[in-house]
Formats: structure tokens, sequence, C-alpha cells
């Protein structure tokens, strides 16, 4: 059963350097907070996977925490680059990093593989596509009953995952509406699952027609955490912060501007910053 914890209490009990690590939501409920705390932590030599590494990811490497991403596309969305990601790859700053890309639906598929307890995952894909030629772990196999040729990757088990919901009730089960990406697969495969969540209720009334529920038995470790998605946006709660988005493009151009955004709006920061930021949003909206 989820044990309800501070975000400090719940990254320092679930993740340890070197560690595999998931922060999945799909531009909706993106645990930022999460992130940042990680970084704050000093955790380092992690192996990232996600669908679409976004900003949280480009400061995660920016930082100089990762040795590995494990992705499916790679980008600030509506803007460009990650650009801390490409400095690593290209210029090894501030430390190389190994990257391992697939498509959405073979991250997605292995999530579910990994879920499932499987080995890997089995799917029709990457037919006519060349990322096999530069990942390895993308293969084929024979159907035994049609003899038809299926991609094959290996699955994707995080060690730890972090998402973040709307609610949790006080057993611990957690509620995600709106869009829903791989967050249930992610958090079932992983050996343990932090959730921020925007707050804590006695139950669920009107669940949004597309919404899904996680058992508290699924769940490590619970933190509300309001705002907690911030600069993503929560269905319900807040809407994308796109300015944010915008300015990272600069911001992450420049290593030393980066190094300096980073140790005043991460590392001297508090989690408790990510609801005040939504109120400014709010406010000049």
């Amino acid at each position: 059963m989820a044990n309800f914890v501070s975000l400090s209490e719940a990254v320092s009990a679930n993740l340890n350097d070197g560690d595999t690590v998931a922060f999945e939501g799909f531009t909706h409920l993106i645990p930022y907070a999460a992130v940042h705390e990680v970084i704050r932590q000093g955790h380092t030599d992690l192996t990232l996977m996600r669908l679409t590494p976004d900003l949280a990811y480009d400061q995660l490497v920016g930082m100089g925490r990762v040795k590995k991403m494990i992705f499916s596309y790679v980008g600030n969305p509506g803007v460009g680059l990650l650009r801390r990601v490409r400095d690593a790859v290209e210029n090894g700053w501030p430390r190389q990093i190994e990257i391992e890309e697939h498509s959405h639906a073979g991250m997605a598929n292995a999530y579910e593989a990994g879920a499932a307890g499987l080995p890997f995952a089995v799917f029709r894909g990457y037919l006519g596509a060349e990322l096999k030629r530069v990942n390895p772990n993308i293969r084929s196999v024979t159907c035994p009953f049609t003899g038809e040729e299926l991609a094959a990757v290996p699955a994707l088990r995080p060690d730890v995952t972090f998402i973040h919901a709307q609610k949790a009730n006080r057993r611990g089960d957690v509620l995600i509406e709106g869009i829903v990406g791989v967050q249930k697969e992610a958090v079932l495969a992983a050996k343990r699952s932090v959730v921020t969540v925007e707050e804590v209720v006695e139950d669920f009334d009107d669940v949004h027609p597309n919404a899904c529920v996680l058992p508290g038995w699924t769940v490590t470790s619970i933190c509300h955490l309001p705002g907690g998605a911030h600069p993503s946006y929560a269905h319900g709660y807040y809407i994308r912060d796109n300015a944010t988005y915008l300015e990272w493009d600069g911001i992450s151009a420049d290593r030393e501007r980066f190094q300096a955004w980073m140790q005043e709006h991460v590392l001297e920061a508090k989690p408790e910053i990510f609801a005040k930021r939504v109120a400014e949003m709010e406010s000049a909206a």
C-alpha cells in the first residue's frame, strides 16, 4: 500500500545512483517537481526512459546526472531542439551519454511487456524504418503460427517510475484524467513508483470518461504537491505554460546561462515553488 510522504522523502527512499528511472506523462502531467528533487539530491549515473524527452530530461542531462537515455523523439515541444541533450551527444558536455532510440510504438509496447512480466515485446513496427541500423535492441521474430516477421524489443522495467496525477484518495489509489499516456504501464513495469498529486481526497467523484485509476497496491509513495507538473499541465487544474517552453530555448542555448538558471530555479528552490508558479501564470492570464 502506498505511503504518503514528502517529495524529498520519496526520492531519497526510492531512487539510488545508477538506477534506471522513468518520468512519464505525455505532454500532460509531466512530473517536473520530481525531476527537480532528483537534481537537488544529486542522484547521478541514471538511465532515463521516456517516450518524449522534453525540458525535464534536458535539465537532467545538462546537470550531468545521466549516463544513458532510452527514448522516442527528442525535442522541446512546439519550439525545437533540446540543446543540452544535443550538447551532451555531440560534444560530451557535461558528460558523454549513451542513447537508444525507438519509435513511440516500440516504447509503449516495451513498457507493456515490462508490466506483464515478459522479457520482450512483439508488435508490427519498424517496417521500412532504419532505426534498427543504429539500435541493436530492435530485432525481428517470426510468428510460429503465420510465418509473419514481427518487430521485437526488450521489455522496459524501470527501477523507479515517477508520474504526476490529479488525485489520490486516502486509501492510496491514484486517479489520472485527460490525456493518459503510458503512466499506467510505466508504474506497473517498475520495481518502485512515486506519484505526485494535485490533491488528496476522500474518494473519486465525477470521474472523467478518459481516466485511469491505479490501485494503491501498485504505488510505493504518494506526495501531495499542487502544481507539480508545471510547466506541463494538469487537466482540470491549470494549462500548459507555453511561455516557459519558449523561454527555455534561449536559456538552454548557452551553458553558463543554463547553469545559472538551474542554480536559481532548481538547486536553490523548494518543491512548493511549483504551486506559486501556477498561481503567477493564472494571475497573468
